[in-house]
């Protein structure tokens, strides 16, 4: 049974009430000043305790997936990491290979043509010299013979720091919400090309290109949509192509996207910052270059360099996140060719329910700016 499946919460659940009516009902045969009838009473007490707090930790995590796997909660290797190549990458005879496949977890069917396909794969960056792994969503469209010769607008989809590719199929459930907005109406089939921007762990590059190190935005920007396009039915042009993220991801999104409109017409920022973070996490990523700091501000980008062609958007709520006065800052800022939107919440934290119930209109907002061909 998975960390994060409903039948080890169920068995928690049932096990901590189970304790609770035990312990009820051995209390008074328990009341004796006995050394035996102590241990009985701090056994049940500790042992319902615990199972409590499993309960509760279980539903905690299945909300925000803190752990993917009882392998990443006990520490243990996990085999789809994210790996690093500097040197001759290893998938030099392809920029992108698939290594798996597994069926979303949408209503309406069990095959690709009715539900889709979630593929597991490993992309190669040319110019970084980064290997990374993702999870590709291909809309049942895909493999439905009316659009055979068709091309699909696709999006990056980014995680936040130190999150997992998993959360954002299973805690954000991005393939799910995009066949629901298709099949509502509202949004046109895309595939969604979904990763964490931590391509060095455990370290956040702020998808920086540091100097002697990892060239984050290479990967992204210039690697990661010629790679796809590359395996699948993707247009090369960057109306075909939109970046979305939350948090550091959401970081990203907007900062790829303002710096590259060669590739992506379209960023969303989910709870997004406009700065690059600068600490132990990160270490040094600028080595004392100041322009290299100034250009991963996006606020100082938007007032000092020329601004794109391209669509953004930012996501923040009156009450609950820190971004607030700084999102209002960037919308302030984007000015013509460049278009900005938003979404503001009344309240919502920096977490996952808040996220979800953004998503939604993002996939449609990044829809409307992306064409097939």
């Amino acid at each position: 049974m998975g960390l994060t499946g409903n039948a080890v919460l169920i068995l928690a659940i049932v096990l901590a009430v189970a304790l609770f009516a035990v312990t009820i009902w051995l209390w008074p045969r328990l009341a004796r000043r006995s050394v035996p009838a102590v241990f009985g009473r701090v056994g049940l007490l500790l042992g319902t305790q615990v199972a409590v707090f499993v309960s509760v930790g279980l539903m905690a995590n299945n909300s925000f997936l803190f752990y993917g796997s009882w392998a990443d909660l006990f520490g243990q290797k996990q085999e789809l990491g994210v790996v690093t190549d500097h040197a001759a990458g290893t998938l030099a005879a392809k920029n992108i290979v698939r290594v798996g496949t597994q069926r979303p977890d949408v209503p309406g069917g069990s095959g690709p043509s009715a539900a889709g396909r979630i593929d597991k794969v490993v992309i190669a960056g040319r110019r970084s010299g980064i290997e990374s792994s993702a999870y590709v969503y291909l809309p049942p469209e895909y493999f439905q013979p009316a659009y055979a010769r068709r091309k699909f607008p696709a999006v990056v989809v980014l995680t936040g720091y130190p999150g997992t590719s998993e959360n954002l199929i299973k805690g954000l459930g991005y393939p799910r919400t995009a066949l629901e907005r298709v099949r509502a109406g509202r949004a046109q089939p895309m595939i969604l090309v979904m990763l964490r921007p931590t391509l060095a762990p455990p370290r956040d590059t702020e998808c920086v290109d540091i100097k002697g190190g990892p060239r984050t935005e290479t990967f992204f920007a210039d690697d990661l949509p010629p790679a796809v396009s590359a395996g699948y039915r993707v247009g090369r042009h960057a109306r075909n192509w939109g970046i979305i993220g939350n948090s550091t991801g959401g970081y990203c999104a907007l900062k790829i996207g303002l710096h590259h409109p060669a590739r992506f017409t379209a960023s969303a920022g989910l709870s997004a910052y406009y700065e690059a973070a600068e600490d132990p996490t990160t270490g040094d990523l600028f080595h004392g270059d100041r322009r290299a700091r100034e250009r991963a501000d996006l606020l100082w980008t938007l007032e000092n360099r020329p601004q794109p062609d391209s669509s953004f958007l930012v996501t923040t709520s009156r009450h609950g996140e820190s971004n607030y006065a700084e999102t209002q800052e960037f919308v302030a800022r984007v000015r013509r060719p460049a278009q900005v939107s938003s979404i503001v919440l009344a309240s919502g934290g920096h977490n996952f329910n808040t996220w979800r119930r953004e998503i939604p209109a993002a996939l449609d907002w990044m829809s409307s700016r992306l064409s097939e061909n």
